[in-house]
């Protein structure tokens, strides 16, 4: 019997993991995971570099040879990533292969200080991928309005990208169209577009983190909208997911992006991300079985990832609800919510919350950068 996260992918959903750390592919369980749950890919971000490398032992012998070598605290960062995505994105090889390069990506993150600014952006980029030299690899670029040029250009230069840090509709369609860009950039120049791959990752829970407290003022004031406010708790991100699949159909299904599909070019797929729930009084899995549908990914926390194989029920229900969705969004300022402001808030904390842990790290590791060269 196919374990629960196993037969997700029979939706057209894939299930990444949000999560790397050395010992984890050396140990073989990250291997395990692909044999026993099907899962399709691995995700990384500066946090989760953190947790691995100040956390761990895990790295302190490369530390220890890339410092006595000279090596400055962001090589030495930049080394140690690299190996551990090389490393992950050849275990995962044969899934690559197996889904005819659908699947099997690991995803590299440029330097979260590089957020605002497009040409740093670029080239951080193009280095990491020229020095991963993998083809299933991607490099993960924050949708903000200066990563959006970026995204047109390292598509146009065959390089996959995995879009980060994604909250509002609009913002969600511009990277859409800046993928759609970009692949057309490669066609006029006559290069091909069937071995380039692209993720939108669409965040979750943070929405509904920031959008429920509002919500529960309203209902506790009474008044007429308090019955409303109650019954949309817990329920923005979802819907909003919802909507974005909608818009994904439309650009994907449009008769612009067909002339590139008939040139072999793959949809940029919705990735719903951020989907551990936050709220304990929320279901554990609510953000993977709400969501599961064709032609996406949900990159998932190893505990959350753990939770769904315990308990979670898979079927399609990506778009059950639709019209129920498309109200609640609509109905959002009746309750004092403007979520144009909510996801605008959402992302400059994100930039925030990645930069925030990258110094952390980089603290942590010039401090062992000393240690290694005095031994």
């Amino acid at each position: 019997m196919k374990s629960s996260l196993a037969q997700v992918s029979s939706f057209g959903q894939s299930i990444w993991l949000d999560y790397i750390r050395r010992n984890f592919i050396a140990s073989g369980e990250l291997k395990k995971l692909i044999d026993e749950d099907d899962l399709r890919g691995v995700t990384s971000n500066p946090a989760i570099f953190e947790e691995a490398i100040a956390r761990s032992n895990d790295y302190w012998d490369t530390i220890k040879t890339l410092s006595q070598s000279g090596k400055s605290t962001e090589e030495i960062f930049l080394a140690v990533a690299i190996e551990d995505v090389q490393n992950a994105a050849d275990t995962f090889r044969e899934v690559y292969e197996q889904t005819q390069a659908l699947d099997g990506y690991v995803s590299l993150e440029v330097s979260p200080i590089l957020a605002l600014n497009t040409a740093g952006t670029i080239t951080e980029a193009q280095a990491s991928w020229e020095t991963l030299n993998r083809k299933n690899v991607m490099i993960k670029v924050p949708g903000t309005p200066e990563g959006l040029p970026a995204i047109t250009q390292l598509i146009g230069q065959g390089i996959n990208i995995n879009v980060t840090l994604l909250f509002s509709l609009e913002r969600y369609r511009q990277v859409a169209e800046a993928y759609v860009a970009g692949l057309e950039q490669r066609v006029q120049k006559g290069e091909p577009v069937s071995d380039v791959a692209s993720v939108a990752s669409f965040f979750l829970s943070r929405i509904d983190a920031l959008v429920d407290p509002m919500l529960e003022k309203v209902k506790q004031a009474g008044g007429e909208h308090a019955t409303l406010a109650e019954q949309m708790l817990g329920k923005t991100a979802i819907a909003s997911a919802k909507m974005a699949y909608q818009i994904y159909k439309e650009v994907f299904n449009s008769d612009r992006f067909k002339v590139l599909a008939e040139q072999g070019a793959k949809p940029q797929r919705l990735l719903w991300a951020s989907t551990s729930t936050k709220n304990p009084a929320y279901r554990d899995v609510m953000y993977i079985e709400a969501l599961i549908g064709p032609d996406t990914v949900n990159t998932v926390p190893m505990e959350t990832m753990n939770a769904f194989r315990d308990h979670g029920i898979p079927a399609a229900r990506l778009e059950e609800g639709t019209e129920e969705a498309r109200n609640l969004i609509a109905q959002l300022p009746q309750v004092g919510v403007d979520l144009d402001a909510v996801t605008k808030q959402l992302e400059e904390e994100g930039i925030q919350k990645f930069i925030k842990p990258f110094n952390s790290l980089m603290q942590v590791l010039e401090e062992k950068r000393k240690a290694a060269a005095a031994v």
